[in-house]
C-alpha cells in the first residue's frame, strides 16, 4: 500500500511540472473529447476537422474513435505561434455507452459538448454531457466549448435552438460555477466554424491550466 502511495504522488507531481511548463512552452500536446447525444455530428465533426470531409449518411460509433491532428495556435494573446497537437476522442452518445464512456474521459484537458440545433432534447440533454464530463475525467471542472452543429438545417428546422435559450442557460451556469463557456456555431457540412471550435478549444485549455497554476 505505502508503494501506490508513493507512485501515485510521483505521478501528480510529474503531471504538475508538466502543467506548469506550459506558460512556456511552445509545443502542447491535449486530450480532448468531443461528447453529446447520438446523431448529433460529432464524428462529422472531427472529419470535418481532420479533413476528410462531409458524409450525408449516419455514422455510428461504438464505444470511441480516435484521431490525432496538429494545429498551429496563432492568437496575440499568446505570443509567438504555438503547436498544440490534440488527441481527440469521439465518444459515443448512446445510452449503452455510458459505462464504456467512463474510462476513455480520464486525463482529458477540454472537450467539445455538441448538441444538434434542430434537436431540442439534444439540448436539454446538454447539463448531463457536461457533468459526465467532469465527473470522469480526474481534474474536475475542465474547460469545455459548447456547440451548436448543424446550423446548415436551422432555417428549414421550426424547432431550431436559437442564441436567446443558448444565453438563457449559458449565463447562470458561467455564473453559478465561475467558468467560461464558449458558445460556438458550427456546420460539420459546410465547414463553417469548426476549425474556430477546436483553436478556441486549445487557447481555453492552456489559459484554464495557467490560470490554476498561478493560483495554486
Amino acid at each position: 500500500m505505502p508503494r501506490r502511495r508513493t507512485r501515485t504522488a510521483s505521478i501528480t507531481s510529474r503531471n504538475l511540472e508538466d502543467e506548469r511548463s506550459i506558460a512556456t512552452s511552445r509545443s502542447l500536446k491535449f486530450k480532448v473529447c468531443l461528447i453529446g447525444d447520438g446523431a448529433v455530428g460529432k464524428t462529422a465533426l472531427r472529419k470535418r476537422f481532420m479533413g476528410e470531409g462531409f458524409k450525408s449518411s449516419y455514422m455510428f460509433t461504438v464505444g470511441a474513435d480516435f484521431a490525432v491532428k496538429q494545429i498551429v495556435l496563432n492568437d496575440p494573446s499568446v505570443g509567438e505561434p504555438i503547436s498544440v497537437t490534440f488527441q481527440i476522442w469521439d465518444l459515443a452518445g448512446q445510452p449503452q455507452f455510458k459505462e464504456v464512456r467512463k474510462s476513455f474521459y480520464n486525463g482529458a484537458k477540454g472537450a467539445l459538448v455538441v448538441f444538434d440545433v434542430t434537436n431540442p432534447q439534444s439540448w436539454q440533454n446538454v447539463p448531463h454531457w457536461i457533468d459526465e464530463l467532469w465527473r470522469n475525467n480526474g481534474s474536475g471542472r475542465i474547460p469545455f466549448i459548447l456547440v451548436g452543429n448543424k446550423i446548415d438545417l436551422a432555417k428549414v428546422v421550426k424547432s431550431s435552438i436559437d442564441l436567446k435559450t443558448v444565453k438563457m442557460w449559458k449565463e447562470p451556469f458561467e455564473k453559478q460555477y465561475d467558468v467560461d463557456v464558449p458558445y460556438i456555431r458550427t456546420s460539420a457540412k459546410t465547414g463553417e466554424n469548426v476549425e474556430n471550435a477546436f483553436h478556441t478549444l486549445a487557447k481555453a485549455i492552456r489559459d484554464s491550466i495557467i490560470k490554476r497554476n498561478s493560483t495554486a
